[in-house]
């Protein structure tokens, strides 16, 4: 059997209209490129006059952060935000020349939505972010500063833009996010030079108080001199069991513990060796102990 297929006038009439079609909205939109050509040349000057904007900002912005923050991954990452923030402010003038209103429109609406759903997601390491910029102005903490918490102590390492980065004594690193720090009390041993230390003894009952107080402020003195405005004080503090307790505080260059400890160690082996030559009694503790005269029998 012999199919013969005929093109029908409607079908000719659909294909003619729809190459019209088809011809018309291309004929539209090289009308609307050429009548949009100036606004396409101005856009394109807008985004390159924006480009050297942004990295003419992004390289002035580096030369006065070098001069307040001493973390160089900080000041990268704050740079490029300025960078982008410049080049989407362009960005969006380029769609306002263009009279892309309503795309614009479209776009921060879409990225409104998407920056709410990304803070929400990104929550923690958002605050660790804030808390790291925070942290790199603080004139309270710097990298190589000798710091202390509630339960860490070292020197400061790093401050990058999610955690702060501890050095210990023992070479070993803590690293804790920025957020938990930043909440946290902490002591800066480095903030200033000087410091003041105390070291306790104790004497022997029937020894001259007023004698030892004098030759100990004196011997301290010498080991360690003191600047303008600072004074070695000696205190007795208690009647011990077996001795009187006394104190003396002084100040040191102090910036590190290790400072506080050599200053310590110094300072016990000075009042020793005064107490020997001067025939300066230091105490053992004293201890009695009962023990019973008849032993217990215990019958099973």
């Amino acid at each position: 059997m012999l199919f013969v297929f005929q093109k029908t006038k409607e079908d000719t009439t659909t294909s003619e209209g729809i190459v019209a079609t088809l011809t018309d909205t291309l004929l539209g939109w090289w009308e609307a490129f050429i009548i949009k050509l100036p606004n396409i040349g101005v856009a394109i000057l807008v985004i390159i006059l924006f480009f050297i904007l942004a990295k003419f900002i992004k390289n002035i912005l580096l030369r006065i952060l070098r001069k307040h923050m001493a973390n160089r991954s900080v000041r990268r990452v704050i740079a490029k935000m300025v960078y982008g923030a410049v080049l989407l402010i362009g960005f969006f003038l380029t769609l306002g020349i263009l009279d892309l209103d309503k795309a614009l429109t479209s776009i921060l609406a879409g990225a409104g939505v998407v920056a709410l759903a990304i803070g929400l997601a990104l929550q923690g390491t958002l605050s660790n972010t804030f808390s790291g910029v925070m942290l790199s102005f603080l004139p309270n903490i710097r990298i190589g500063d000798f710091i202390e918490t509630s339960d860490h102590a070292g020197f400061v390492h790093e401050i990058s833009l999610r955690n702060l980065v501890l050095r210990q004594p023992d070479n070993k690193y803590v690293i804790m996010p920025n957020s938990k720090f930043i909440e946290e009390p902490f002591v800066n041993y480095s903030l200033e030079p000087r410091g003041r230390i105390s070291v306790t003894s104790r004497l022997a009952y029937g020894s001259d108080l007023r004698a030892v107080k004098q030759l100990v402020i004196q011997t301290i003195g010498t080991s360690f001199p003191q600047q303008e405005g600072e004074r070695i004080e000696f205190y007795y503090t208690e009647f011990g069991d077996s001795s009187i307790n006394f104190m003396v505080r002084f100040w040191i260059d102090y910036t590190k513990k290790s400072q506080m400890y050599a200053a310590q160690d110094e300072a016990i082996l000075v009042i020793n060796d005064l107490c020997a030559k001067n025939g300066i009694e230091i105490p053992f503790p004293i201890h009695t102990i009962r023990m019973p005269t008849q032993s217990t029998n215990f019958k099973e």
